[in-house]
């Protein structure tokens, strides 16, 4: 199967788990067939849209790893789509309007107020000639309005099955403002002919946009000679744990807060994205290409999945527990562990929650730490019995051994003096592995009370 697909946001904000959410089932379907990734930003709200924002959205999907194929900028392409509407308006599917804002509302509520869907009334199509000069002549500029053919609607969603509206039933939509600028109903549609789009993997927000995007990509097709109508697939939205709505404008657990804040890995919000909401069980995954092969829309219900934060967060721990020392250790000396190497993560990684826990863990192999010592004359006896020579993952076990037979201390009333003692913490990674990057040194002056 030929697939190519795109990820279009509006750089308006930066990206919550929502939307990334599209990028990563976008990104996924086209992987799985062999097809193209397009990353396009719909910045045609220039008033809204900012470089700033835009930069944060490629380095979120670059973090990620949804690396893309093709990109463009849709306010590169205005030429472009002046030229489409020209050729709507050539064909009589696109008409001048000349309302105003508070002239559309007064219909509006009337409409609603009768009981009537408020539909736009056509009123446009009654101007004559003068009618058109003399609004102008009074300082109104028009906005333009695609023309609905009033016939069936309908297609085969990957996601919500067979789809029917009817046309008469739908409001025509305003293609170009009153400023001339081109509104996302035109420009999405122009490119994903343009860039010969097969699918388009988006929000259930966007099914009655669908219904008139069908007809536009149906009319330029018949206008321009060239290209096809997209497969759509309509995607459950996802909510908050609460089944609160999300919004990029209000910051809604975007995805830089989850890297910068939350130490999310990124393969982490890619799994638990990409089957929240589908049959699948929700685990951790080796790698983008492991997501890819088992990725199908068949898998996905209808119900509204909710984000729950806390089985993320139990996934990112399952992802680094499973990962290797390759993956991280540029990282890890990044936060200032200059040395670090594959011992030290193999013992402290079935301990992670996040890969800043591990920072606290190498502090306590290779700085000062000041122990917590609740039986002195224990630790005293404890420090004679501290091994000599190569220390390994067997010295823990002599140690305690002949620990336990010199003191009688057994279990919990063994083992805890000596991890509070070495590690001033209560809990943490295995110390048959954690004791020999402490040290003997280190750890004989913890066991006296000593701050080392």
């Amino acid at each position: 199967m030929n697939v190519a697909v795109r990820f279009a946001p509006s750089p308006t904000g930066h990206l919550h788990i929502g939307n990334v959410r599209t990028a990563i089932m976008n990104w996924l379907f086209a992987a799985r067939h062999g097809g193209s990734f397009m990353f396009r930003l719909d910045d045609t709200d220039e008033e809204r849209s900012t470089h700033a924002f835009a930069d944060a959205i490629a380095e979120d999907l670059t973090w990620l790893g949804l690396t893309w194929d093709r990109f463009a900028r849709e306010s590169d392409r205005y030429a472009r789509y002046a030229e489409a509407a020209e050729a709507l308006k050539a064909a009589g599917r696109l008409y001048p309007c000349y309302e105003t804002p508070e002239e559309l509302g007064l219909k509006r509520k009337a409409m609603l107020a009768q009981h009537r869907p408020p539909i736009y009334d056509r009123s446009a199509l009654r101007l004559t000639d003068a009618d058109r000069a003399r609004l102008e002549a009074e300082g109104r500029r028009p906005h333009w309005r695609f023309k609905l053919e009033h016939a069936d609607i309908t297609w085969d969603d990957l996601v919500q099955g067979h789809k029917h509206f009817r046309g008469a039933d739908l409001s025509d939509p305003v293609l170009i403002r009153e400023d001339g600028r081109p509104l996302y109903t035109l420009t999405s549609v122009v490119d994903d002919l343009d860039f010969a789009i097969t699918h388009i993997v988006r929000g259930e927000d966007h099914v009655t946009n669908t219904a008139v995007q069908v007809q536009l990509f149906q009319a330029l097709i018949g206008i321009e000679g060239k290209g096809a109508v997209p497969t759509f697939a309509h995607l459950p939205l996802v909510a908050g744990s609460e089944g609160e709505g999300l919004s990029k404008r209000l910051g809604s657990l975007s995805v830089r807060s989850l890297r910068q804040d939350e130490g999310v890995e990124p393969l982490a919000l890619t799994a638990y994205l990409s089957r929240l909401g589908t049959s699948d069980a929700i685990a951790a995954a080796g790698s983008l290409s492991e997501l890819a092969e088992g990725f199908d829309f068949a898998k996905f219900g209808r119900g509204t999945p909710k984000f729950d934060s806390d089985e993320l967060m139990r996934l990112n721990a399952q992802v680094l527990h499973a990962a290797p020392f390759t993956a991280v250790a540029d990282r890890l000396a990044a936060m200032g562990m200059v040395g670090v190497d594959e011992a030290f993560w193999l013992a402290v990684r079935p301990n992670l929650s996040r890969l800043s826990d591990a920072r606290e863990w190498w502090a306590v192999t290779k700085e000062a730490v000041t122990p917590l010592v609740d039986d002195a004359a224990f630790l005293a006896r404890a420090a004679e019995l501290l091994p000599h020579g190569t220390w390994d993952d067997t010295t823990w076990g002599v140690w305690t051994k002949s620990l336990s037979a010199a003191t009688g201390a057994k279990g919990k009333a063994l083992f805890l003096p000596l991890r509070r003692a070495l590690t001033a913490h209560d809990h943490g990674p295995e110390l048959k592995t954690l004791l020999p990057l402490i040290g003997r040194e280190r750890a004989l002056a913890r066991l006296s009370g000593c701050t080392a």
